[in-house]
């Protein structure tokens, strides 16, 4: 902070991934960030931990090692050695399979977990197949039970993506992610009852295979277990965020907003600004910052400042994962040479969303430096 001379009156917020390395008390950045604020007579940012990782960490409780345990030892079993790897794709060359190949299983990258389950699930005959013809016996692949297991794990892992892929990408204001959340909990809800009833009307991989052996009876109370476990999870892990729902919805659509729930300070600026309508023919929610941008300062001071606060605050530390990733792939063994000041601009163009003019930059360039 001193050392790019930032204004510490204008930290709004601060977003970390958890760690104790961040988030400590005494020794931690925030410990230390709030003792440097109260010093300054400033108030404490707000603390915000990662929601892309709050969302894996909720994931946690779908262990089912029963299953993974026999999906990652299959895999590992064929692709293990290039010859049986090859045979397996050749095999499901031979049956016109609709893929040609399994995939790896990496625990770090969440991502990984559903795409493998779901392609494990629609090629789980080939692989029985290919399995009894190497004499390899897994009595798990035939088991009722644990095929009722494996569809259901596949479509609520599948849907748990779905939610890692929204909150991710550069940009995203924390309403946006915020709503994601609302949405996903509203859905696991409706699953929860829906399950219970052996409605499988979201569940297309548990609807096929309920389709296909009616006779085998639901283990509904270990679903039903499961998303009642995550859904706790889900409660306790962004509780934080539902305290700043209202505030969070100020910034979202201040148009709806109820004045009387609204701190006071920002009452007489909402009247105001709910009863004008030209504003609000300028409000477009797919580009708050611009509206607020746009607003008068003498007018809206406090609602102005509000959303200044809300813009900045970073519900994910994605920017940052997205640089190491890009440091990653700057620093190649093909490069001779890299100083750390060439890094830091390579850094700078690979995650900055500004675009150069170069026609401006080129037409400001000398040519020949004898003209």
């Amino acid at each position: 902070m001193e050392e790019l001379d930032l204004d510490w009156s204008k930290l709004a917020s601060i977003t970390t991934d958890g760690a104790a390395s961040m988030v400590g008390v005494s020794r931690g950045l925030i410990g230390r960030m709030n003792r440097e604020m109260e010093e300054r007579g400033l108030t404490a940012p707000l603390q915000v931990h990662c929601l892309i990782h709050q969302q894996a960490l909720c994931c946690k409780v779908l262990t089912w090692d029963s299953v993974m345990k026999v999906v990652v030892s299959c895999i590992n079993f064929i692709r293990a050695k290039g010859l049986k790897h090859r045979q397996f794709q050749e095999f499901l060359s031979e049956l016109e399979s609709a893929h040609g190949d399994v995939l790896y299983y990496t625990e770090v990258r969440w991502l990984s977990r559903g795409r493998v389950l779901r392609r494990f699930y629609e090629l789980l005959p080939e692989i029985n197949a290919f399995l009894h013809s190497k004499d390899k016996t897994v009595p798990e692949l035939i088991d009722p039970e644990w095929k009722w297991h494996l569809a259901f794990l596949t479509d609520v892992t599948e849907m748990l993506n779905s939610l890692n892929l929204q909150l991710q990408g550069q940009g995203k204001l924390i309403c946006d992610m915020y709503s994601h959340i609302k949405a996903f909990e509203v859905k696991l809800a409706l699953l929860l009852e829906q399950v219970k009833k052996h409605n499988f009307i979201h569940l297309p991989a548990t609807q096929n295979l309920s389709a296909e052996n009616p006779a085998v009876p639901f283990p509904a109370e270990k679903c039903v277990e499961a998303l009642e476990m995550l859904k706790a999870q889900f409660g306790v892990r962004f509780r934080e965020l539902h305290v700043n729902a209202k505030e969070i919805r100020l910034f979202q659509n201040p148009f709806v907003a109820d004045i009387d729930e609204v701190q006071p300070s920002y009452q007489f600026e909402l009247a105001e600004l709910q009863n004008c309508d030209v504003l609000k023919d300028a409000f477009k929610p797919n580009s708050l910052i611009d509206f607020y941008a746009a607003l008068p300062n003498d007018t809206y001071p406090n609602i102005k400042k509000h959303a200044m606060k809300m813009s900045t605050l970073f519900g994910s530390t994605y920017i940052c994962e997205q640089t190491f990733s890009r440091m990653k792939l700057q620093k190649t063994p093909m490069r001779s040479r890299l100083t750390d000041e060439h890094l830091h601009h390579c850094l700078r163009l690979a995650v900055t969303r500004m675009e150069p003019d170069i026609q401006l930059l080129t037409s400001q360039m000398q040519a020949h430096s004898s003209h």
